[in-house]
C-alpha cells in the first residue's frame, strides 16, 4: 500500500496537473518540446494553463516518456499514481 490515497477530487487533481505544468515549463529541454508537440506558444500556454484540455495535455506529454512522468512526480512531492489519478480525473 503507498502512502498516498490515489483517489483525488478535481480540485486536487487540476493543482497537480498545475504543478506538473510548471515543472515542465521550467526544464530547459521539457518546456520547449511541450510547446512544440503542441504547436502552442508560450503566452498561449499561459492563458490557458487553467484548462482541462492543456493540463490532460501535460500529463499525457509527461506520460509518453516514463523517466520524466516519475521525474515530474518526484518533483512536486507525489506518487506517479497519484499523477496518474489526476490524468484520468481530468479527462471526466
Amino acid at each position: 500500500m503507498t502512502s498516498y490515497q490515489t483517489v483525488l477530487t478535481p480540485e486536487e487533481a487540476e493543482v497537480m496537473a498545475l504543478h506538473a505544468l510548471a515543472w515542465v515549463a521550467s526544464d530547459d529541454r521539457l518546456g520547449p518540446r511541450l510547446l512544440a508537440l503542441t504547436g502552442l506558444d508560450a503566452s498561449t500556454l499561459r492563458a490557458r494553463a487553467g484548462s482541462a484540455e492543456i493540463l490532460g495535455a501535460t500529463l499525457d506529454f509527461l506520460a509518453a516518456h516514463e523517466a520524466d512522468f516519475i521525474a515530474c512526480a518526484e518533483a512536486i512531492g507525489t506518487e506517479p499514481a497519484r499523477l496518474a489519478s489526476a490524468r484520468g480525473m481530468l479527462g471526466q
